[in-house]
């Protein structure tokens, strides 16, 4: 965990679209003086301090100011980021290098999109709303390290869904990683989640092409191929039924709304 000051509005020097990957599959940066917080549209592995984190579309990541960070790109890799300096005061608070924004990746991309149009970069509603998308980071790290008790099989089968969503993924396979039978695992998700270890797959890859779709320029054929439903018309039914639209009208609504 790092400690980071959150009681006050942070210092805001730049925020951006960043894309990398397209010359080198590897680049590290380090900010004497700013920390780095990104918000991912791609998966990748970022090394901080010698220690290794698997990112994945919706993840968010805090790099501490002087630290370098090596990032590990599989192509085209394009993500929100904002360089920032934290106000020394108050009790800091302690946020992970890098976790699964989930269901919350939504609305940290419209707040980081906010912080764009606030113009310029050092602006006071630009820097409210990245202390804002900060404290949901904090509050995100909170409740999973508070009330965030899963069995060991699930979560083992839940980080192996999250950084294979591009890839088949089956129940006997989750619960042969997972150290269960196949019937145990259906059980353990059923009493955790109310889902089947299918519904639930589903669930996340669509949240992550919802996630894609409005925060990533990557064509709607890539954002299929990417969360593990390469049949367009498959990707297109998937989308009415989990997100109440096509891809495309789901990709227009989000963008409206963020710029309305």
């Amino acid at each position: 965990m790092l400690a980071l000051h959150l009681a006050a509005p942070p210092e805001v020097v730049n925020v951006g679209v960043g894309i990398h990957g397209l010359r080198a599959q590897r680049e590290t940066f380090r900010l004497p003086d700013l920390w780095q917080l990104h918000l991912y549209g791609y998966s990748a592995e970022l090394t901080v301090g010698g220690v290794r984190y698997p990112v994945a579309p919706g993840y968010v990541s805090l790099v501490p100011a002087g630290t370098p960070v090596e990032f590990a790109y599989r192509g085209r890799s394009e993500h929100l980021y904002a360089h920032f300096r934290p106000v020394p005061t108050g009790e800091p608070t302690p946020v992970p290098v890098a976790q699964d924004a989930g269901v919350a990746a939504p609305a940290l991309t419209d707040l980081f999109r906010s912080a764009l149009q606030a113009a310029p970069s050092g602006s006071a509603r630009t820097a409210a709303e990245v202390w804002t998308v900060l404290w949901r980071i904090a509050d995100l790290a909170a409740r999973s390290t508070g009330s965030d008790h899963r069995h060991p099989a699930v979560a083992t089968a839940m980080a192996h869904v999250e950084a294979n969503l591009a890839q088949p993924l089956t129940v006997p396979e989750l619960a042969r990683l997972a150290g269960v039978s196949h019937n145990h695992l259906t059980r353990l998700f059923r009493a955790e989640t109310g889902d089947t270890v299918i519904a639930w797959i589903r669930g996340r890859r669509l949240a992550r092409a919802r996630h894609l779709l409005v925060s990533s320029t990557l064509s709607i054929p890539a954002i299929a191929l990417s969360v593990g439903i390469p049949d367009l018309q498959a990707f297109n039914k998937a989308c009415r039924r989990e997100l109440g639209a096509s891809p495309r009208a789901v990709r227009a609504d989000l963008r409206g709304s963020v710029s309305a």
